[in-house]
């Protein structure tokens, strides 16, 4: 957590007590979460947390690059703190359940240099998103890793 306490001061924010609640919450998940579960979480930190410090915080969570957002397509935006390896990552999300997977992608980095740079181009970001269908979910009706919303 101690990049964003430097960066905090720099976009002139002080930390309150509520957003270290929503930064503690951030970080006590191994799964992605929701803006809304975060308020959740946070406010079982200090009640005092209001909705709209939560989303004026995690755009500067994620400008910080302690977390990372996750846009699966279903109009929600997804978050998770940000890894401390700069292993490439491909999500696997399942369409039935919005479980998002994180599957460890070192080729990405190499495919794309390798493609932008026949191009003339050098890359500065990319990703690897996979949608997919529960097998389980479709055969049974249940799904092992549907979350709780």
């Amino acid at each position: 957590m101690p990049v964003i306490l430097e960066y905090l001061p720099y976009r002139r924010r002080d930390g309150t007590v509520q957003r270290d609640a929503i930064i503690h919450a951030a970080f006590s998940t191994k799964e992605h979460f929701t803006a809304e579960q975060l308020l959740d979480q946070a406010r079982a930190i200090d009640d005092s947390v209001s909705r709209a410090t939560v989303y004026r915080t995690l755009p500067l969570m994620t400008e910080s690059q302690i977390l990372r957002e996750v846009d699966i397509g279903s109009g929600e935006k997804y978050y998770r703190p940000a890894s401390s390896n700069n292993t490439q990552v491909a999500q696997v999300v399942c369409v039935d359940c919005d479980k998002i997977f994180e599957i460890s992608a070192p080729f990405m980095e190499w495919y794309g240099s390798t493609v932008s740079l026949k191009l003339g181009l050098k890359p500065i970001s990319q990703r690897l998103q996979v949608s997919a269908q529960c097998i389980a979910f479709r055969s049974s009706g249940r799904c092992p890793n549907r979350l709780k919303k």
